[in-house]
């Protein structure tokens, strides 16, 4: 939103009731603990609306010692802290933060979902454009016996009836602009509210004085149409960008209130559900919706899983499946052991990633920053100049000053401040309904600057359910043990494994895995390994064989006892997405951990002639940091904890929700869609977003360089540059939303291939 929008919601925090600061306990409850003695507190500080906001609370929270990082999100007016626990041994007091927002003129108080879910300001700004409106129109009709030459008593009294019409209109409508203004000034700042509070009194008070003086003309009319015009400006920007992040509250929306607890003793309590802790077991009835990601202990239901996967067709699940916070239950009744809490359960991950979407610094909104905080000087300066000059040159200083007022008004930046953000709103939105969330504005910044692709193989190409081969021919006692080894990670073959066993498996006191490796546990027989053939056999010569099945072996002190061999499915999808990235010019590769048989074999299926086989954490990640190195901006799309430092070394990132928790937090965009379109309509949709932030750059700059001058020159009345500003901000908002227009291209756009980056063979150029 514009910097002149930066009180629209400031009158909400002055009616607001309710809304004390929070205490110490409160902040401190309601964090989250990020590990290494690292909180993150999340604020609602609804008066956020502009660049020189943003700019003003992140400098202050950041100036604070234990403040390790501050962001504002403007879509959702929330200010996220991650601030250390202790500085040395005296513990942070959170209060702090709330403080220094309070310190810049913001107030602030902890979130709720029904704040969220309320738009009581669009209400207001309705009702505002209503009491203006009906001024204006009542005044207009005065003006008209007035214009049309009445006598002088008859028109002193219509023009203090249009007088005392347009007082009360001024206070009521006008306050948004007069709270906003007054709170800037007094904390000793300035906004582009300050203007428009300056232009309407003005306006207004000359015309008082020509009431009083009996004089012929009074712009009472002007002073009523202007407010009207500025607040239908206001009203459509905030209804606008209220339907561009509804996809935020559609997804608030699906998260229940609470959840029935069950007891040891078989006793059910309703609780809230941010009371619900990891390890309680939770009830939900047919028709309910899941309230923490959790596992089955008993029953079956069929689920509407489409917000993970966007598919309509219901979803079987029994014991020991995993079910995900925001998903229903269709037919069944569950019982479920919660693995997280409400706020680190799948949905609020999700949202998030939405809200975060619009909250990074890309570069295009710190331009747009820099630029916003030197204009309102330069606004003022521009508007004392232009009435010095005027009344110097023509003596006629009412009139010197009506263009002044036309020059505040028409000068305000809101085509400006509204060109970055609500691009970035309505591309994060565009994005989610495919299937895709983003974490921040830079991010697509990044993915619109990419020349190459590299995939992950399993759970990326493949779905990451690889089917057993021969489960009838393994070793039953052998089978036991790699389960129970199986059982402790998240690799799909490992998982696999685990869930095709025959046997009952065997439990372990100790298990460790290594990324990338395996996993190890030690007995008393010795030390059993299950996975790479390289991991469990390290002293073994054996040859692994040219066959094209991923393979798992299990070894008792390194010594092979069983090798289990799987095949894959190709994810939906992966052949069309790699045709339509080399379509597009994209140079595209594989880089996996996986034998180069196998690799050689998906390649081949799927077209590509680029990849690179047997590689570790440590090889994907050098890979990444060569072709960066090297001039390229390479997209990395992998879903494991082995890929997780590839995902952080890469220019930008790409995992399928199903990735492993790292891979989800390394990663720079989620796919939850199990077609691989994804990738190449997150593309087209950053590409697209980069082209209208950069048209809408050039729509307020021209505005601006067209406006301005015929303002000065005395061309634009007060009542005329309300209309102009109100609609460059409404064109600047249309032009964003086209691109919700944007659809998955079905071919490629043809065009040169870029070069080669190093995809030259399976393990060529490596570090070791």
């Amino acid at each position: 939103m514009s910097c002149c929008a930066a009180g629209t919601e400031g009158a909400l925090d002055i009616e607001r009731a309710g809304h004390a600061l929070p205490t110490a306990e409160e902040l401190r409850l309601a964090s989250r603990d990020l590990g290494d003695g690292l909180l993150q507190t999340d604020l609602s500080v609804p008066a956020v609306h502009c660049g020189a906001c943003i700019s003003t609370i992140e400098r202050a929270l950041r100036a604070r010692p234990e403040v390790e990082r501050a962001r504002v999100n403007l879509s959702t007016k929330r200010v996220s802290v991650v601030w250390k626990d202790k500085i040395g041994e005296i513990p942070t007091d959170p209060l702090e933060f709330a403080r220094a927002i309070a310190a810049t003129g913001y107030e602030s108080h902890l979130f709720t979902a029904a704040e969220e879910a309320s738009d009581a300001m669009r209400n207001r700004l309705i009702r505002a454009v209503a009491v203006s409106g009906f001024a204006a129109t009542n005044i207009m009709l005065l003006s008209v016996s007035v214009w049309s030459g009445a006598d002088s008593s008859t028109r002193d009294l219509f023009h203090w009836i249009s007088a005392m019409i347009a007082a009360p209109a001024l206070i009521y409508a006008g306050r948004f602009f007069y709270q906003s203004a007054w709170n800037a000034l007094k904390h000793g700042r300035s906004n582009m509210d300050v203007p428009i509070a300056i232009g309407i009194t003005l306006s207004y008070f000359i015309s008082l004085w020509e009431t009083i003086h009996h004089g012929e003309q009074a712009y009472f009319d002007a002073t009523a149409s202007l407010l009207f015009f500025l607040l239908i400006g206001r009203t459509l920007d905030h209804i606008m960008r209220d339907r561009a992040r509804s996809a935020i509250s559609g997804l608030a929306r699906l998260s229940p209130r609470g959840a029935m607890v069950v007891g040891e003793d078989g006793s059910r309590e309703y609780r809230a559900l941010e009371d619900v802790r990891v390890g309680d077991h939770v009830a939900i009835a047919a028709g309910d919706r899941i309230p923490v990601d959790g596992v089955i202990v008993t029953g079956a239901s069929d689920m509407d899983v489409s917000i993970i996967n966007g598919e309509s067709a219901p979803l079987q699940v029994g014991v020991g499946d995993v079910v995900q916070a925001g998903t229903l239950s269709l037919t069944g009744s569950l019982e479920l052991e919660a693995t997280a809490t409400a706020k680190n359960s799948f949905l609020a991950e999700v949202i998030n990633l939405m809200e975060a979407a619009e909250g990074g610094r890309a570069r295009y909104r710190r331009i747009a920053d820099r630029a916003a905080q030197f204009y309102a000087p330069a606004v003022h300066l521009t508007a004392l100049l232009t009435f010095l000059s005027w009344g110097l040159y023509d003596g006629d200083w009412k009139h010197a000053l009506l263009v002044a007022v036309a020059v505040l008004i028409i000068t305000c930046p809101c085509a400006l401040g509204l060109a970055v953000p609500v691009v970035q709103v309505v591309a994060a939105g565009r994005l989610f309904k495919a299937g895709i969330m983003v974490k921040d504005g830079s991010a697509m910044e990044r993915l619109a600057e990419i020349d190459s692709v590299a995939f992950d193989k399993t759970g990326t190409l493949t779905i990451g359910k690889p089917q057993l081969v021969d489960a009838g021919a393994i070793d039953a006692e052998a089978f036991a043990i790699a389960s129970g080894l199986a059982r402790h990670s998240r690799h799909p073959l490992s998982q696999a494994l685990s869930r095709v066993a025959s046997v009952p498996s065997k439990t372990f006191d100790a298990v460790r895995e290594i990324p990338g490796a395996g996993i190890e546990a030690e007995t008393a027989k010795g030390i059993y390994r299950l996975g790479s053939r390289r991991f469990a056999c390290a002293q073994s010569t054996a040859e692994m064989g040219d066959h094209t099945y991923s393979e798992v072996v299990l070894s008792l002190d390194g010594r092979e006892v069983q090798a289990f061999r799987f095949e894959d499915t190709l994810r939906p999808g992966a052949e069309k997405a790699i045709a339509l990235l080399k379509g597009q010019g994209f140079t595209v590769g594989i880089l996996s951990g996986d034998r180069s048989a196998v690799v050689s074999a998906l390649a081949r299926r799927v077209g590509i002639d680029n990849w690179k086989a047997e590689l570790s954490p440590r090889d994907k990640a050098a890979f990444c940091a060569a072709v960066e190195a090297e001039g390229h901006k390479l997209l990395m799309v992998g879903d494991g904890i082995n890929d997780a430092p590839a995902l952080a070394a890469a220019h930008v990132s790409i995992a399928p929700a199903t990735a492993a928790d790292v891979g989800r937090q390394a990663a720079d965009f989620i796919f939850v869609r199990q077609n691989l379109d994804s990738v190449a309509f997150a593309i087209e949709a950053s590409r697209r977003a980069g082209r209208l932030i950069r048209e809408n750059f050039v729509l307020a700059i021209g505005y601006n360089i067209v406006a301005v001058p015929i303002a000065i020159l005395g061309f634009a009345s007060p009542l005329i540059a309300a209309v102009a500003m109100s609609t460059s901000s409404i064109i600047v908002v249309l032009n964003a939303l086209r691109l919700n227009r944007l659809a998955l291209k079905e071919e490629g756009e043809g065009g040169q291939s870029i070069a080669s980056v190093g995809f030259a063979g399976p393990n060529a150029g490596l570090a070791s």
